[in-house]
C-alpha cells in the first residue's frame, strides 16, 4: 500500500498549488509536520489519496512520470479542468475496465485521473 505520491514544484508556488489542488480539484490541504514545513511545498488529500508537492530549486516538470489518481466524478473533473483552461487529454482503451485522462498541473507536471467504466 502506498502512503503518498510526491511531485516536484518550484519554490514559492504554494499559493498557485493551493488554488489548483485545493480549489479546482477540491482536495483538502494537509498541514505539514513542523519539522518539514520550513522546506516549502504543500500536501493535499482526498478520496484516500495523499499528494505531496516538494520544492526543487532546479525544478523541471514531470512530463512522462505521473501519479494515476482514482477519482469518483471523472467527467465532472474533466469539465472543471477544461473550463479553467487546463488541457484534458482522454486516453485510449488500453486499460480494460477504466476510463482515464491526462492533464498538467499549473507547473506542467503530468497527472492521470481514472475511474472504473460503468
Amino acid at each position: 500500500m502506498i502512503h503518498h505520491v510526491q511531485l516536484a514544484c518550484p519554490r514559492g508556488s504554494e499559493r498557485t498549488l493551493g488554488d489548483y489542488y485545493g480549489g479546482l480539484l477540491g482536495m483538502a490541504e494537509k498541514a505539514k509536520p513542523s519539522a518539514l514545513a520550513g522546506r516549502g511545498g504543500c500536501w493535499f488529500e482526498a478520496y484516500g489519496i495523499e499528494l505531496h508537492l516538494g520544492v526543487e530549486d532546479d525544478f523541471r516538470p514531470a512530463r512522462k512520470a505521473h501519479p494515476g489518481l482514482l477519482w469518483p466524478d471523472l467527467e465532472g473533473l474533466a469539465a472543471r479542468l477544461a473550463a479553467a483552461g487546463y488541457p484534458v487529454r482522454w486516453a485510449d482503451d488500453e486499460l480494460p475496465g477504466l476510463r482515464r485522462f491526462h492533464t498538467d498541473d499549473p507547473h506542467g507536471n503530468r497527472i492521470q485521473f481514472l475511474a472504473p467504466r460503468r
